[in-house]
C-alpha cells in the first residue's frame, strides 16, 4: 500500500506528452523535523528582535500538521471535515473543549474563499503553523505589542517567515550539511529514467533560485546515474517560476546563461538542455506544442501546485504526499482495532433502532393511537433494559473511538479523517489532484506505461 499511486480521476500515462515536477520535498525530500526546526530557529530570531518574547519557548513539531486551518479571526487552528465543519481545534497551544468549540462553529464553516482562513498546504507551513500558536498565546497573555491582533499576529509572521527565506540563511545551513537534511531516494532518479526513457518530455518548475536548486538536484541525484547527471533527465528546467503566478500571470522568460546565474533574454521562447528563470505556464505549453490532458504537474503544494495548475490551464495533476507512508502504516497498525470498533458500533446501531420502535410504541400506547397493543410496561421495561446494553457497548467503544482519534497525530488524528468523515484535505486531494502517492519514485513502481483507473464512487445507499 505505502508504493502505491491513489487514482482520483483515471490517467493513461501513455496519452502524457510532458511530466514536470516541482524540487522541494517533490523531487527532494527533507528531513521535516530538522529542517521545520531551523525555520523556527531563523524565523523566531527575526521576531525577537522586533520584541516578541520567544526567548524560553521551543519547537514543538506535535502541535501542526498539512492540512489544518487558521482562524485569523478567533486564533484559533482547526481541523475540519469535507464540508467545513469544524471537528476539532486548539487556541493557542491548547486545546477547545467541546463546548468552546461548539460555541464557536456550531453557524460557521470554513470557507478558503474568505480571508479569515489561512490553509496549511504544505509541511513548508509547519513551523509557521508553531510560531502562531505560540504567538497567539503570547498576544492572549499580554506580551506582545499593543494594538495587534490575531490577524496582525499572522501577518507579522508569515512576512518573517518570508523574510527568514528571502535572507538564504536556511538555505546556506541546507548546502553546507545537506546530509543532515535530505532524505535520499535511489529509486526516484530511476523513475525519471524510465520516463525519459518511455519518449516523455520532462520539465523542472521549481520556485527555488538556481544555485540551490543545481547543489540539491546534483546532491539528491547524480550519484545514482552512473555518470550522467540531473541535467541529463530534463529537457528543459525553469527556476524562480514564482508558482501560482507561473500558472496565472505574465512574466518575461530569460535564459541562465551560465553556473554563476549570468541572464539573457529569451525572446525566441524555450528549448530543449537549457535552464531558464521565470516565463510562464503558456511559455512550456508553446514549446511542447500542447496542453491540457497531455502535461501532468507534479508537486507538494495543493494550492501552487495542484489547485492552480488544475484550474487555470487544465493541466493533470499528481500531489506527493509524504505523510501518507506513516498515514497508511497508522491505519494498519490499528485495523484489528478498528474492526472490533465497527463491529461495536453495528451492534449499537441496532440496538438503538430497536429502542427508538420501543419509545415510538410506548408513545402510541400512551397516547392510545396506532393499534399498539402491548402492556405498557413490558415496553418501558423493554426500553430500559435497551437503553442500558448501548451504554454498555459506549463503555467498551469509549477506549476504541478515542484511539481512532489519536491514529497518526494524537493531537490531530489521521490526515485524510475527520471522525467519521474525510477531511478537508482529503476534500482538496480529491477536487484537485487527479492521482496522489507518498514519494516520485512511487513512479517506478506503476511505470511510464500504466492505465490508472479511478474507483468507482461510493454513495451511502450502496448495497454494503
Amino acid at each position: 500500500m505505502p508504493r502505491r499511486i491513489f487514482c482520483n480521476r483515471t490517467l493513461n500515462f501513455r496519452g502524457l506528452r510532458a511530466i514536470g515536477y516541482d524540487m522541494d520535498y517533490t523531487l527532494v525530500h527533507y528531513r521535516v523535523e530538522d529542517w521545520e526546526r531551523r525555520a523556527y530557529a531563523h524565523v523566531t530570531r527575526l521576531l525577537e528582535a522586533q520584541g516578541w518574547p520567544f526567548a524560553g519557548l521551543e519547537f514543538r513539531p506535535e502541535l501542526a500538521v498539512r492540512g489544518l486551518v487558521l482562524d485569523l479571526e478567533l486564533g484559533n487552528v482547526v481541523k475540519a471535515n469535507r464540508f467545513g465543519y469544524v471537528k476539532h481545534a486548539y487556541h493557542g497551544t491548547q486545546p477547545l473543549s467541546f463546548e468552546t468549540l461548539k460555541a464557536h462553529y456550531s453557524r460557521v464553516t470554513v470557507d478558503l474563499a474568505e480571508p479569515r482562513w489561512q490553509f496549511m498546504n504544505t509541511l513548508f507551513s509547519m513551523s509557521e503553523a508553531v510560531i502562531y500558536m505560540q504567538a497567539v498565546d503570547l498576544l492572549d497573555a499580554g506580551r506582545l505589542p499593543l494594538g495587534l491582533g490575531y490577524p496582525e499576529v499572522y501577518r507579522a509572521v508569515r512576512q518573517t517567515v518570508d523574510r527568514a527565506h528571502l535572507e538564504g540563511q536556511l538555505k546556506a545551513e541546507i548546502t553546507e550539511d545537506p546530509e543532515r537534511f535530505v532524505h535520499l531516494d535511489a529509486e526516484t532518479p530511476l523513475a525519471l529514467l524510465d520516463q525519459h526513457h518511455a519518449g516523455k518530455k520532462l520539465l523542472l518548475v521549481t520556485n527555488s533560485e538556481w544555485s540551490y536548486t543545481s547543489f540539491m538536484m546534483s546532491y539528491a541525484f547524480d550519484r545514482f546515474l552512473e555518470g550522467r547527471t540531473w541535467r541529463d533527465l530534463f529537457d528543459v528546467v525553469i527556476v524562480e517560476a514564482r508558482k501560482p503566478a507561473f500558472f496565472t500571470a505574465q512574466s518575461p522568460l530569460f535564459e541562465v546563461v551560465n553556473d554563476d546565474g549570468l541572464l539573457r533574454p529569451a525572446r525566441d521562447g524555450m528549448s530543449t538542455g537549457k535552464v531558464y528563470l521565470g516565463g510562464t505556464a503558456a511559455d512550456v505549453e508553446r514549446y511542447l506544442g500542447a496542453d491540457g490532458d497531455s502535461i501532468l504537474y507534479v508537486g507538494d503544494h495543493l494550492f501552487s501546485d495542484v489547485h492552480v495548475s488544475k484550474s487555470v490551464q487544465r493541466w493533470r495533476t499528481a500531489l506527493v504526499l509524504r505523510e501518507l507512508e506513516s498515514e497508511l502504516e497508522a491505519l494498519a497498525a490499528f485495523e484489528g482495532q478498528q474492526r472490533a470498533l465497527e463491529a461495536l458500533m453495528t451492534e449499537k446501531e441496532a440496538l438503538e433502532l430497536e429502542s427508538v420502535q420501543l419509545r415510538v410504541a410506548i408513545q402510541r400506547r400512551e397516547r392510545g393511537y396506532g393499534g399498539e397493543t402491548r402492556p405498557l410496561e413490558q415496553l418501558r421495561a423493554q426500553h430500559e433494559a435497551l437503553k442500558a446494553q448501548v451504554a454498555a457497548l459506549d463503555a467498551q467503544a469509549a477506549p476504541l473511538a478515542k484511539a481512532a482519534s489519536e491514529a497518526g497525530s494524537t493531537h490531530w488524528g489521521l490526515l485524510m479523517r475527520a471522525g467519521n468523515d474525510k477531511s478537508h484535505l482529503a476534500r482538496q486531494v480529491e477536487r484537485y489532484a487527479d492521482i496522489y502517492m507518498a514519494r516520485v519514485s512511487d513512479f517506478a513502481v506503476h511505470t511510464p506505461f500504466a492505465y490508472l483507473r479511478s474507483a468507482r464512487g461510493s454513495l451511502p445507499h450502496d448495497p454494503g
